[in-house]
């Protein structure tokens, strides 16, 4: 669930427009609709050496858009869908994902089992990626309290307020206002929903972007235009490399614990690369380096053995019992409440 800036040059029915001309007709490829920057390029190309093959990635820039690509061409073309345990269920059922033939996948012997029952449809449909937490990350040098709770982002003092990044994604925007209030982040309940849509709508003047920060030597928060910033666990690492003073926080009230997946296509034009391509990343060493260049933790059992002993006890990757007691995953909700939360999302971010 990282979410790495992606170029938007293209629209999104362009995008859609080049799929079928991708390479030549004699040409194999494994085609990925995923994040940005969360595939390794060196991994990725001793898999092209290995199979004879080239891997093309169509990347989006939130769950909500990765949603809208495959209304708008019913999943089309797309051998491997990258997608978060929530939504595993859902896309099974509109028929964009196939399930898994575990008899094709050894490499999943390598796998922790709670991956496959963390989420409806996972153990059928789901590859489990990485793991990880929703947060906050801060400069630590530009405010004069530690920020520990949600609160403090959604009710700024002001030097934070003007400073904020927050997430262009209802579910994340709603489900962290409602633990700041202190509810669950999958309530359904009406009034809890409508105090949540208050807090954001409270916070929205203080917002300087709801669009994800980029995570390189560009970033606005090593500049100081952004102070603190709703942000992804192992994002957080990859920027800390630029600036010792950028701090990540699980908040006190939790956060979202997310898990990832790949999912096979329904229409997949070369489900054999796909499944070659999912053993190939579960190899425990390939699965660590990918672990290393992520910085999230990975559900592989055996590459966890071949990670440094830093990367083991860091708490940002691999959180403590409190605060993962604290943490929520997302889950499927009613359509009245998915309903009311897209209304939500609309008047905040429009």
């Amino acid at each position: 669930m990282p979410r790495r800036p992606v170029l938007l040059a293209l629209t999104l029915s362009l995008l859609l427009l080049q799929l079928p001309s991708l390479g030549s007709a004699s040409e194999r490829q494994l085609l990925i609709l995923n994040w940005s920057d969360y595939l390794d390029p060196e991994l990725v190309e001793a898999f092209e050496r290995q199979h004879g093959a080239k891997v093309v990635q169509s990347y989006y820039s939130s769950d909500e858009v990765r949603t809208q690509i495959l209304l708008e061409n019913d999943a089309e073309g797309y051998d491997l869908i990258l997608t978060s345990g929530v939504d595993l269920a859902p896309y099974a059922k509109r028929g964009w994902i196939a399930p898994l033939d575990h008899a094709r996948l050894p490499g999943f012997s390598h796998l922790e089992p709670r991956w496959l029952q963390a989420f409806p449809a996972a153990q059928s449909h789901g590859a489990p990626y990485f793991w990880g937490t929703l947060g906050i990350v801060y400069r630590s040098d530009l405010l004069s309290t530690p920020l520990t709770s949600w609160q403090q982002l959604f009710r700024p003092a002001p030097e934070l307020q003007g400073k904020i990044s927050m997430l262009e994604d209802s579910r994340d925007l709603i489900g962290m206002s409602l633990k700041a209030l202190g509810h669950s982040a999958n309530s359904s309940d009406a009034a809890q929903l409508k105090a949540a849509q208050a807090l954001l709508l409270e916070q929205k003047p203080h917002v300087r972007s709801y669009a994800y920060i980029s995570l390189d030597e560009t970033s606005p928060i090593l500049s100081g235009e952004i102070v603190a910033a709703m942000m992804y666990s192992g994002d957080a690492l990859m920027l800390q490399a630029h600036n010792e003073h950028l701090r990540y926080v699980l908040p006190s009230e939790g956060g979202n614990l997310w898990a990832d997946y790949f999912a096979l296509g329904h229409k997949a034009r070369n489900p054999d690369l796909a499944y070659a391509f999912l053993n190939f990343i579960n190899e425990p060493q390939h699965a660590a380096q990918l672990a290393q260049y992520v910085h999230y933790a990975t559900p592989n059992r055996a590459a966890q053995r071949l990670l440094p002993e830093a990367m083991l006890s860091d708490p940002i990757i691999y959180p403590d019992a409190t605060g993962l007691a604290s943490s929520e995953f997302y889950q499927p909700l009613p359509p009245r409440a998915l309903r009311l939360r897209n209304q939500i999302g609309a008047r905040v971010l429009r």
